[in-house]
């Protein structure tokens, strides 16, 4: 039964991550459009509200089987009730239409949240295939939501490091359109080392003050001094084959949608990075 809530919310929205084999807005999305759902017995649809008090039933063919788990060792930097905080691996999806995600491997790596609308935990930001680091994960339907309205809202700060190729200017911001939308990125060198190769390489603190896809790796690409590893827009003569993209998603600075607590947490440099800096 749904708890007392203080507006009225679409299903739609309300309903991300209660059903485990429907984690995600998209998947609910299908669900509702198959007749999957009902509310107090009736068939829900994507214009159905939830006002509090309703009971929310899920009915599946028999052919509908949900997936096998994906077994993957995460470390977790943080966990609560509410939300958790894990390092992601390079190489590997966050989600998606993938078997191999972070998202199918989180509910073996953390606890079972204790509240009222514990769901199954679901990532509410993305990180490329290629970038390792910080992400935060939802627990509670209440949790995503809210955690969801933050980042819409530019309320989580997120701080990455990269390591970039060629001569750069010590700080600035980066402003252009990405995907036809305005977006800016802040960034600052904060050492360099000679390189045979590569001339020079930098390890460059970043803030991206917009939240376009590829946003970074655009923008320093434009700079003219592409991440190192990055195939997609970096020089074709200087591509690092079989390193990886040097990319890594170092905090978040957030306040807590439920303790109200000031939140600072973060996933120190791979030892990619460290290897190239190690005399700095």
């Amino acid at each position: 039964m749904v708890p007392e809530i203080s507006a009225p919310i679409r299903l739609q929205e309300y309903g991300v991550g209660i059903f485990e084999v429907f984690p995600t807005k998209s998947a609910l999305k299908k669900a509702l459009k198959k007749n999957y759902i009902s509310v107090n017995g009736a068939v829900a649809t994507s214009a159905t509200f939830i006002n509090g008090g309703e009971t929310i039933t899920l009915s599946l063919p028999e052919n509908v089987i949900p997936k096998k788990r994906f077994h993957l060792n995460l470390k977790v930097l943080f966990e609560d009730d509410y939300l958790a905080v894990i390092h992601k691996p390079t190489g590997i999806l966050v989600s998606g239409n993938h078997f191999k995600t972070i998202a199918n491997a989180l509910v073996q790596n953390l606890q079972q949240s204790t509240l009222s609308d514990a769901t199954k935990p679901q990532p509410v930001h993305r990180l490329d295939f290629a970038t390792t680091g910080i992400l935060l994960v939802g627990k509670t339907s209440s949790s995503i939501r809210a955690l969801n309205r933050q980042f819409k809202n530019k309320e989580i700060e997120k701080t990455y490091f990269a390591v970039t190729i060629g001569k750069m200017v010590n700080a600035g911001i980066i402003t252009s359109d990405v995907d036809d939308k305005p977006s800016q990125s802040k960034f600052k060198v904060e050492t360099t080392v000679l390189s045979k190769r590569f001339e020079k390489l930098n390890l460059v603190k970043l803030k991206p003050l917009t939240g376009r896809r590829h946003q970074l790796r655009i923008h320093l690409s434009q700079l003219g001094n592409p991440i190192l590893g990055d195939k997609d827009y970096g020089f074709k003569d200087l591509i690092l084959n079989g390193k990886g993209m040097y990319l890594h998603a170092y905090s978040l600075k957030f306040v807590h949608p439920f303790t109200k607590e000031m939140m600072l947490l973060k996933s120190e440099l791979p030892q990619n990075f460290s290897k190239l800096f190690r005399n700095q």
